[in-house]
């Protein structure tokens, strides 16, 4: 593996950051707008396939995400995934079906796949241990600055000019963020040439054993978000909250001024209290939505929760690297972002369920995901067995 010195803050890293943050703005600047989008197509009943597929095919390519950045190199497996959202933009304007439209949502999905696998090992591999949860927050601040930015950059321009121009400006960043990625320099020293061959999944390729307890947190905790992202905009328009995506302005505040302190913690005292304690805020953040009955407690609940992601982004990716064998280590990362999107999508179905498009289940959805975000910490404290770092880094979780 690439040798790190203890420096992190290099241009290098700086422009990593950027990369992510152009990535991040560019798909989720049409997020606001593909509904109403899909709506014109005659897809009305469709909508909630938009995230659906994406979210499915981003599951389905993380094993092959997790091999190729094991053999051919991490920063291929980055280009690849902004060039996904540079194709899949330039081809929205161009289709005028539902099916075809739902087809490209459905392979749009590589794109988070393949880049955030390939950038999580190429951080791991060129940052020091000892300050790997610091470096995770950072480049997970830049992905939720593009993540608050791209909403709001793609609504202005679709309403100044038109929904094909946001179409455009998102093929624009991703490509910007490729044009970023060509001069990093490879950080897998034993990397093979593409072959097809290499498309072909074992079982055994599927999941890295060594990380089953990160993998079993982040499915836990990341059941909540599934949650709310169906659920918090019914839920704010029935206390009154005209901007039903206030809820997710308060939330990405928050977050992002959490981040970077919360690597620091989780270098320093480990990564499983900082994740007790951020699978405890989540839960509690659950209680408040359930007991909400105005927009200031909702918003309140949202800053908690969004400090309670922030705790646990860094701290689990960073966990992740740590239990898993070097060689492995993209592998052991598409483990924690399969959790991620199982968790999201399932939470997604059972919130839907449980709401059922009535007001009077708001508070038992919430009280339910309260409790499945409480088993997280009931593991870390009674069931998790701390084990011997691959990496032999001091801090031992």
């Amino acid at each position: 593996m690439y040798q790190s010195s203890e420096r992190i803050y290099s241009l290098h890293f700086i422009l990593l950051c950027l990369s992510n943050a152009l990535f991040s703005a560019s798909f989720n600047m049409m997020i606001p707008e593909l509904p109403a989008y899909l709506t014109r197509m005659g897809g009305a009943d469709y909508k909630g396939y938009i995230i659906g597929l994406f979210t499915l095919m981003a599951g389905l390519s993380r094993p092959f995400s997790g091999k190729l950045t094991d053999t051919i190199g991490r920063v291929p497996v980055m280009i690849f995934g902004s060039l996904v959202c540079v194709v899949c933009s330039l081809i929205y304007p161009l289709i005028s079906s539902v099916g075809a439209f739902l087809l490209l949502r459905f392979f749009h999905g590589f794109s988070t796949g393949f880049k955030p696998t390939g950038t999580s090992a190429y951080v791991s591999d060129m940052v020091p241990v000892t300050r790997r949860g610091e470096a995770m927050g950072m480049v997970g601040l830049f992905s939720t600055i593009g993540m608050a930015m791209g909403p709001a950059i793609g609504g202005y321009v679709a309403v100044r000019w038109n929904i094909n121009i946001m179409f455009q400006l998102s093929a624009v960043f991703a490509l910007l963020s490729v044009v970023i990625l060509i001069g990093m320099k490879e950080t897998l020293v034993n990397k093979q040439p593409f072959r097809f061959s290499l498309l072909k999944i074992s079982g055994s390729e599927i999941f890295e054993p060594l990380v089953w307890s990160p993998v079993i947190i982040t499915f836990l905790t990341y059941f909540s978000y599934g949650a709310i992202l169906t659920i918090i905009p019914d839920f704010s328009a029935y206390l009154g909250i005209s901007n039903k995506g206030l809820f997710f302005t308060f939330f990405t505040g928050s977050s992002i001024g959490i981040r970077l302190l919360a690597g620091r913690v989780s270098d320093q005292f480990g990564r499983v209290p900082v994740l007790k304690i951020s699978a405890l805020m989540m839960a509690g953040s659950m209680l408040m939505m359930a007991l909400a009955n105005s927009s200031l407690l909702l918003l309140s609940a949202a800053v908690v929760y969004g400090i309670s992601v922030g705790l646990n982004s860094p701290a689990v990716t960073a966990w992740t690297v740590d239990l898993g064998r070097p060689e492995h280590r993209g592998r052991a990362l598409a483990s924690m972002y399969i959790a991620m999107e199982a968790g999201i999508g399932l939470g997604a179905y059972f919130s839907a369920f449980i709401y059922n498009n009535r007001s009077t289940n708001f508070p038992v959805t919430f009280y339910v995901f309260a409790g499945i975000t409480l088993m997280a910490t009931l593991y870390l404290s009674f069931i998790y067995k701390p084990r011997k770092r691959v990496d032999a880094s001091p801090q031992q979780g």
